[in-house]
């Protein structure tokens, strides 16, 4: 599942349908994870943020947790949660806004009170309990301390909880009205670029069935009854049938991983950037962040890209086996 994700399409306002949880056409059908929460940022035509979110205790909310959620903005965070801090509320569920811009963090770090005390008036940004929000509060801050650069207060952020606080990854996404930042730190977790031309996107191809000597052959959407034809349910595949089929274009941008699907159409003919913590099938050249590279998309869509924190945290905490946010 994508984690999370970014999009801008700079100047250009396009819509987009985004299926955060077993969207219709995932790689991998109906699978249910105990997901904390899941939710979209984007900017109104005046540029305010917008929030659509909900945290999913026991999938109670089957129609809203499933459902499409669909925005029009020049920039769009989503953000599928698994709680480290703070329970599932909507105050906890990512993404956050304070002060115009929008923010979702993968991954975590501990001893919040001592952020608490560092932040001082700018704790009362902080509505719900996780240390993610309180990440965001202390990146407003640095930012405001470095005259409104926000590449600035996100490397000044993350470099002050690296060297004082006990963290697994501070991998985040900031958008404001047609641009993003990315930062990739440490290297626990991953964080994916593409600069996308205007286009529509491809899935990878399907694999070639398995041969008859194959222990298993499984089914394709095309064939749910699997190796056997459709056409002769009682006989070999056909040659045709057996060769391994063109992968089919996609209007716009159409990006999917094992439950998560993102569609915009209008696309077709527009330049984004896509930043995720998954290679999302449907779109090749995907680019992984180095360890400490911070990415700032402009209006224009050029990229400036450089490793703002070169040197470790201080008190990396490995991530457990198995762990959900291991990101390849």
């Amino acid at each position: 599942m994508c984690r999370l994700f970014g999009m801008t399409a700079g100047t250009a306002a396009v819509g987009a349908t985004f299926w955060l949880l077993d969207a219709p056409d995932s790689l991998q059908v109906q699978s249910r994870r105990n997901v904390d929460g899941s939710g979209i940022g984007f900017f109104d035509p005046i540029g305010k943020p917008v929030l659509d979110k909900q945290p999913e205790p026991a999938f109670a909310d089957e129609e809203f947790i499933r459902g499409a959620k669909q925005a029009v903005s020049t920039t769009f965070v989503a953000h599928v949660r698994w709680a480290t801090t703070g329970g599932r509320t909507v105050a906890n569920t990512h993404p956050f806004a304070m002060q115009g811009r929008i923010m979702a963090h993968n991954g975590g770090f501990g001893e919040v009170a001592q952020l608490d005390y560092q932040l001082g008036p700018y704790r009362k940004l902080v509505h719900g309990d996780t240390d993610s929000e309180r990440y965001f509060a202390l990146i407003i801050q640095q930012i405001d301390t470095h005259g409104g650069d926000v590449g600035a207060g996100i490397t000044a952020a993350a470099r002050w909880i690296g060297e004082r606080l006990p963290v697994s990854s501070l991998n985040a996404v900031v958008a404001a009205p047609g641009e993003l930042w990315a930062l990739r730190y440490p290297g626990q977790h991953a964080l994916h670029v593409i600069e996308r031309p205007a286009g529509d996107s491809i899935p990878a191809s399907p694999a070639s069935p398995a041969s008859p000597a194959s222990p298993a052959s499984p089914a394709s959407p095309a064939n749910p009854a699997g190796p056997q034809s459709a056409a002769n349910p009682g006989g070999p595949q056909s040659a045709a049938a057996s060769q391994p089929q063109a992968a089919t274009p996609r209007a716009g941008l159409h990006v999917r991983s094992s439950t998560s699907s993102v569609h915009a159409p209008a696309l077709r003919s527009v330049r984004t950037v896509v930043v995720a913590s998954e290679e999302l099938d449907g779109e090749r050249g995907w680019r992984m962040l180095a360890d400490g590279e911070l990415i700032h998309v402009r209006r224009d869509l050029t990229v400036e890209s450089a490793v703002v924190i070169p040197e470790p945290p201080a008190r990396l905490v490995p991530l457990p086996a198995g762990s959900p946010n291991i990101d390849t």
